[in-house]
C-alpha cells in the first residue's frame, strides 16, 4: 500500500505546519491557556481560514470534502504542538455526528457555521457511573409533543464551557446499562435548563460538567431508541484521530529527549554517550514507530462498515498507542530528570497530553480487556 502523500495532502500538511510553527510556540501556548476561554480565538479563525474546520464535511453541506487521511494529517500536526482549541470536540466528534447522523436540514443549519469558525460543538456522554462504557447512560429523554425533554448530568464534556450546541446521549427506554434505548439529541447551550461549569483539565484543555434540567432538544439524530451504533461509529473515528495526534506528540517528545541527551553533561561527557541511556532512547523510537503503524491502520480501519470488526480494530489501536504513549512519556521524564516536571519545560506538558489521550474513550487496560472479550484482533474466517 502506498503511504506517500498526494500533492493536495502535502500542501495541507505544509500549511498547517508553517502556521503552527510560527504561531504556536511554547510561550504562545502558555498565553493562549491563560486567556479567558483557555484557547486562542485568533488561532481558531486561522484554522477556519486554512479550511481545517470544514475539512471533513461534504462540499454540498458547505465543507471541503476531505477524508480520514486529511484529518489524520491535521491531527498529527495538532499533536506536535499540543494545541488547546476545540478542534477535536467540534470538528471530529461534533462533525462526526453531523456527517453520519444528521439530516440535510440540520447539516444545513450547522455545518457552514462550524466551517467558518462561528459554531462550536461538544459531545456530552460521560456520566459519573459510566466510566468508559458508552452504553451506560442514566440521563433521560422524554417525548413532549414534537420535542424531547432531556434531564441528567454529564461530566468531562470536552470544551463544554464554550460550546454552542451539545450532542447528548440520553435514555429513552430500558435500564441504565442496556445497549438499546439510547438516543443522540441536539441541545442548544442557550436552552433553558442547561448549565455548564467549566474547568481546566490536567493537560491544559478545557472541559465542563453540564446539567440538563428538563432541557428541550431541538433535534434527534436518527432512531431515538437505537443511537448507540452511531455513537460507536463516531467514537471509533475519534480514536483513530487521537492515535494520529499521539504520534505527533510522541515524535516531538522523543526528539526533545534526544537533544537533551546530546547536550546534558555529566562526569565530563554528554549523558547520551552512556549505552544504557542509548538503549532507552532506542526503545522509545521502537514504541513510536509501532504506534505510527497502528495510526495508519486506524485511519483505514475506522472507515470499515462491519461494526464488530471496526470495534475490534479500534480496541487494538487504543491498546497499542496507549501503551506506547505511556512508555515514551515516562522514559522522557526519567531521562530528563527533574527539569521535565517543571511548568517552564515542554516535556511534562507533552506527557500530560499523552496521558489524557490515553484515558479518552478508554485506557489501555480497558481496551485490552475488550479486545480479549471480542476474541482478539484476528478472527477466523
Amino acid at each position: 500500500m502506498d503511504f506517500d502523500l498526494n500533492e493536495s495532502q502535502s500542501l495541507l500538511q505544509d500549511s498547517i505546519r508553517k502556521t503552527l510553527t510560527a504561531k504556536y510556540g511554547f510561550e504562545n501556548r502558555k498565553s493562549y491557556m491563560a486567556s479567558e476561554t483557555g484557547w486562542s480565538r485568533e488561532m481558531w479563525a486561522q484554522y477556519a481560514e486554512l479550511g481545517l474546520l470544514g475539512l471533513p464535511f461534504a462540499e454540498e453541506d458547505g465543507g471541503f470534502g476531505g477524508g480520514p487521511e486529511e484529518t489524520m494529517l491535521v491531527a498529527e500536526q495538532m499533536g506536535r504542538h499540543i494545541t488547546l482549541e476545540p478542534w477535536l470536540s467540534t470538528v471530529v466528534l461534533g462533525g462526526g455526528f453531523l456527517r453520519h447522523g444528521a439530516d440535510a436540514a440540520l447539516r444545513q443549519e450547522l455545518v457552514e457555521g462550524v466551517a467558518a469558525g462561528e459554531t462550536l460543538l461538544a459531545f456530552a456522554q460521560t456520566e459519573r457511573q459510566s466510566r468508559y462504557d458508552l452504553f451506560d447512560v442514566q440521563t433521560t429523554a422524554k417525548k413532549d409533543g414534537s420535542a424531547w425533554v432531556i434531564s441528567g448530568r454529564k461530566g468531562m464534556v470536552l470544551h463544554g464551557d464554550t460550546a454552542d450546541h451539545f450532542f447528548v446521549t440520553a435514555r429513552v427506554s430500558g435500564g441504565s446499562r442496556d445497549h438499546g434505548g439510547i438516543g443522540v439529541f441536539v441541545v442548544p447551550a442557550t436552552a433553558e435548563g442547561v448549565s455548564a461549569r467549566g474547568f481546566r483539565t490536567v493537560d491544559g484543555q478545557r472541559a465542563a460538567e453540564v446539567d440538563f434540567t428538563a432541557a428541550r432538544a431541538t433535534h434527534v439524530l436518527g432512531d431515538p431508541d437505537g443511537g448507540l451504533p452511531l455513537v460507536d461509529r463516531v467514537v471509533d473515528e475519534t480514536i483513530a484521530v487521537l492515535a494520529a495526534e499521539a504520534i505527533g506528540a510522541m515524535d516531538v517528545v522523543h526528539n526533545m529527549t534526544l537533544d537533551y541527551l546530546k547536550t546534558r553533561q555529566q562526569f565530563g561527557r554528554a549523558i547520551g554517550s552512556f549505552q544504557a541511556l542509548q538503549h532507552k532512547a532506542a526503545d522509545m523510537l521502537v514504541a513510536l514507530e509501532q504506534s505510527r503503524s497502528m495510526a495508519f491502520f486506524a485511519t483505514m480501519a475506522a472507515q470499515g462498515t462491519d461494526a464488530a470488526e471496526r470495534r475490534r480494530n479500534m480496541h487494538a489501536v487504543k491498546a497499542q498507542v496507549g501503551r506506547s504513549s505511556r512508555f515514551v512519556g515516562q522514559q522522557s521524564i526519567q531521562l530528563h530528570g527533574g527539569i521535565a516536571m517543571t511548568m517552564e519545560y515542554g516535556a511534562g506538558h507533552y506527557f500530560k497530553r499523552l496521558t489524557v489521550n490515553e484515558a479518552t474513550f478508554g485506557d489501555t487496560d480497558f481496551h485490552l480487556r475488550a479486545l480479549a472479550d471480542a476474541g482478539g484482533l484476528l478472527q477466523a474466517a
